[in-house]
């Protein structure tokens, strides 16, 4: 198997990591894994993938770009490809993936299923509104139909570009801070936002830093994301 998701790489080799022959070179977890680095996420070297010759290339819709997942296909490869914009989205298709993959339902899987089952719900006046800034030099926020998103919904966070268009969308920092948020929640991925670099910018608003595994990846990590950022977040 191959794997162009750091997520799903995490997801496999916990349990198998002989299972995986390629990864790419933001697959860092778990660590010390021996596979060949293929490039990036969307970069990957196709030709190296290829002379693998793996059964299965596991992909993602977002992480993964089309033309790269076209020719990997073409180049005679079977290619799995997910997609994750909700939690229930994440468990199903972390199902999907490791059945594939020839894999038993793990233990973590059915600990984070009964964490987030823990999780609220929460009333209006428990919810806040925030702005989650995922870049900056330009501005780049969590817009509307994101995993992320989804993840702080259910832990009291909105997102006030949640209905926005675009799904990542760039807005000028004189706009984020006139958005109406209670609290800027500044992840430490794909930017990472610090103590020293981010808050700053939001001078009337309280900054909640996260780990960003807890909040974008969808595999292990989902078992320890909700108390994790609950405790991030207050």
């Amino acid at each position: 198997m191959v794997s162009l998701v750091p997520s799903l790489t995490e997801a496999i080799a916990v349990g198998a990591p002989g299972l995986l022959v390629g990864v790419t070179d933001w697959c860092t977890r778990p660590a010390g894994l021996d596979a060949a680095r293929i490039g990036g996420t969307k970069n990957p070297d196709v030709a190296a993938i290829a002379a693998l010759r793996p059964d299965l290339v596991i992909a993602n819709e977002e992480e993964n770009r089309a033309p790269d997942l076209a020719a990997l296909r073409a180049a005679g490869l079977d290619v799995l490809v997910t997609e994750v914009r909700t939690l229930p989205q994440a468990f199903t298709e972390l199902e999907r993936v490791l059945r594939a993959c020839g894999l038993s339902r793990p233990g973590w899987l059915d600990d984070a299923e009964a964490a987030w089952s823990a999780v609220g719900p929460f009333g209006p006046d428990e919810t806040r509104r925030a702005v989650v800034p995922i870049w900056r030099r330009p501005w780049m926020v969590l817009g509307s139909d994101t995993f992320a998103g989804d993840v702080l919904a259910r832990l009291g966070v909105e997102n006030v570009y949640a209905t926005h268009p675009d799904r990542y969308p760039r807005i000028p920092l004189d706009e984020l801070n006139a958005a109406g948020a209670d609290l800027v929640v500044l992840p430490d991925e794909p930017y990472r936002f610090t103590a020293d670099d981010g808050p700053e910018a939001f001078p009337g608003l309280p900054a909640a830093l996260v780990d960003g595994r807890m909040l974008t990846w969808y595999g292990p990590s989902l078992a320890a994301a909700p108390a994790a950022l609950r405790a991030a977040l207050r």
